[in-house]
């Protein structure tokens, strides 16, 4: 997701090759400049930005090591401002967040997703349906929340959203939840009816904090309309949604510098899952192709079964991986997010992010047929892959719906991937996960030799 901009820094540090030339900094610079320009960066910032990386690096010494050094410094301070990072709890629960933004930037989807993040980490989620605006807003709330599994409180009898988030608050205290996202009402434009009502909502639940979802695909509008919503309403932080689909992806690091509340959450795809915490040092290191190991392990620790986990790598090691074993880890990824952003968080693996921005574990051509396999067999032939001979998948083609020449391709495919698992296990190391990525095919199971 951010592939434009790392791609921007390594051309810019790129035209330093030599130390003390102080024309070849210049000419990084304005590479610099253009680059960031042309990703949609506020003209503003990409100003200030750059001036600063110039005038840092030429006191350090010219040279690229300077430079990029410069260079992590001033994005860190640019994506730095006054405010919390990530989700903030409240000393005295349940925390309230008002969630609030334009019609059709992704608000009530963000709801359901913000809840997902929480529900992971172990918290106790109430979302509030007081968007009475948008007709469908009830409903699509509704089935999101049945979605990730959290309770929701809504009134199809009540007109007033006021109502609706107090209630929703006396109910969350009453029964000890530990967050209340109350989903509130957007309009096509700001206008002052917008503006009252949300001020009424946010005088009777007095929130914690207040959350603007901004739709990184309409680019510095995102950023003015934020200003606005800042200067009459106040936040307290900005969500940007539909992030995966902003090719050029400057707008997340304008938007901090521009509005001045911090950048806490971005919309990374469709599913669920895919909301990222967005912590400024953290940022800049995957900007810089450095990978967010920190955050993938944050990540990670919040879906993964530790136990389970060591149980999957014990088999493993000895070579007796199963099909059910797939299915766990097949759940464990989906709950991960999109693979895409879990690839550009490893050092080194971010240049692979690309191609695999479609590959999708649940719902590929590939894995439907794996799953429709496993449904077809016997427990214990889930247990035992090698039990399968001719009469068996014979009796599993019927009961699947697969040709017996797709059921060997899948079998030798699982084979392999056992295979590679066991000697990625052994010898370990970035080295081997960069070969076993190599040679994934299109649905994440390895590719068959020819």
């Amino acid at each position: 997701m951010f592939d434009s901009i790392t791609g921007s820094i390594r051309n810019a540090v790129n035209k330093i090759r030599h130390k003390d030339d102080a024309a070849s900094l210049k000419k990084a610079v304005t590479e610099l400049k253009k680059s960031l320009l042309k990703s949609d960066v506020h003209h503003k910032t990409t100003k200030e930005l750059a001036a600063a990386v110039e005038l840092e690096t030429k006191k350090n010494g010219i040279g690229q090591d300077s430079f990029l050094n410069a260079l992590k410094d001033e994005l860190t301070k640019l994506l730095t401002t006054e405010g919390n990072q990530g989700f903030v709890f409240s000393n005295t629960p349940p925390t309230t967040i008002l969630m609030t933004g334009l019609q059709g930037s992704g608000k009530t989807t963000t709801t359901g997703k913000l809840a997902n993040y929480l529900k992971q980490r172990k918290k106790k989620v109430l979302v509030a349906a007081a968007d009475l605006q948008r007709l469908a807003a009830v409903e699509q709330l509704k089935q999101i929340a049945a979605q990730v599994e959290v309770d929701i409180y809504f009134d199809d009898n009540e007109k007033d959203p006021v109502q609706i988030a107090i209630k929703a608050q006396e109910k969350a205290k009453a029964e000890h939840y530990d967050v209340l996202l109350v989903d509130t009402a957007g309009r096509l434009a700001i206008d002052e009816e917008l503006m009252t009502q949300l001020d009424y909502v946010k005088q009777a639940v007095k929130p914690d904090e207040i959350f603007y979802v901004a739709d990184s695909l309409t680019g510095h509008d995102a950023t003015k309309t934020a200003t606005t919503f800042k200067e009459k309403i106040g936040i307290d932080g900005v969500i940007l949604s539909k992030y995966d689909g902003d090719t050029k992806g400057g707008v997340a690091l304008s938007i901090a510098h521009q509005v001045g509340v911090p950048l806490r959450f971005i919309g990374i795809g469709e599913k669920m899952p895919d909301l990222e915490v967005f912590i400024p040092d953290r940022i800049v290191s995957r900007l810089m192709g450095a990978g967010d190991i920190e955050g993938l392990a944050e990540k990670t620790s919040a879906v993964i079964d530790e136990k389970k986990a060591k149980e999957v790598t014990k088999k493993i090691k000895k070579g007796e991986f199963n099909f059910n074993d797939f299915l766990d880890q097949l759940s464990m990824m989906s709950k991960l997010g999109s693979m895409k952003s879990i690839i550009g968080m490893i050092p080194g693996l971010s240049a692979m992010a690309g191609p695999l921005k479609d590959m999708d574990f649940e719902n590929s051509d590939e894995i439907k047929r794996i799953k429709a396999l496993i449904g077809s067999m016997t427990p214990k032939e889930r247990e035992q892959p090698s039990l399968m001979n001719a009469s068996r998948k014979k009796r599993i083609a019927k009961g699947s719906g697969l040709t017996e020449m797709q059921i060997n391709k899948i079998l030798k495919q699982f084979k392999n991937a056992s295979k590679m698992a066991k000697k990625l296990s052994s010898k370990g190391g970035m080295k081997g996960l960069q070969n076993m990525m190599s040679q994934m095919g299109p649905g994440g199971m390895p590719k068959i030799p020819r």
